[in-house]
């Protein structure tokens, strides 16, 4: 590779760690060609865009992006890596963790996850970046809590039988007009007496 060609990979790099605040760091030294394959086929289908480079010219392009917010991420930079680039940070763990258990291999190993600026070093983390709530699961749960109390007064009102509501709708006049001759004695009452 010249140093041209290195240059670009650089610069396309540097383009990726700007673009994404997500990516994974993975070791792919074992698998074959076609699984290879398969496995960037897993990430396009998720909208996960996979790199293969050298070692070297990730680290340089980091160093060129903030080579101390990146400090952490150099120690996992050994064998052959893959670097998996996504909006989601947990769809790359899912397809990692999928593509395993299909294949029945420990490969792809997860060496290091970067995720909006926190670090998970290790396969061992694979299991709970799975488990990681996205930003749209997160909101959409804060919505179903919100909803969730008008919901049961919606359906406690919906569900009441029928016999309930009329029974409910009489008693309301009823007691208007047992309020009202009550409210008229006191002041008939009061009439004579002035005279």
């Amino acid at each position: 590779m010249t140093k041209e060609q290195k240059n670009e990979v650089i610069e396309v790099l540097k383009g990726k760690f700007s673009q994404y605040s997500n990516f994974y760091i993975t070791d792919t030294e074992s698998l074959t060609v076609e699984q290879v394959g398969k496995l960037r086929r897993a990430c396009f289908d998720k909208n996960v865009e996979m790199k293969v480079a050298k070692n070297t010219l990730i680290r340089k392009a980091l160093e060129g992006l903030d080579a101390e917010k990146y400090a952490g991420v150099y120690d996992s930079l050994h064998k052959v890596t893959a670097l998996m680039f996504s909006e989601n940070p947990k769809e790359p763990a899912v397809i990692l963790s999928s593509f395993r258990s299909e294949a029945k291999k420990e490969k792809p190993e997860l060496k290091l996850a970067f995720i909006n600026g926190d670090l998970y070093t290790g396969d061992n983390q694979l299991a709970a970046l799975v488990k990681i709530k996205t930003k749209n699961e997160l909101i959409g749960e804060v919505i179903g809590l919100l909803l969730s109390p008008i919901q049961r007064v919606i359906g406690a009102l919906q569900n009441r039988p029928e016999g309930e509501a009329a029974a409910a709708a009489t008693e309301a006049p009823a007691a208007e007009s047992a309020a009202t001759p009550e409210a008229a004695a006191p002041a008939a009452d009061a009439t004579p007496a002035a005279e």
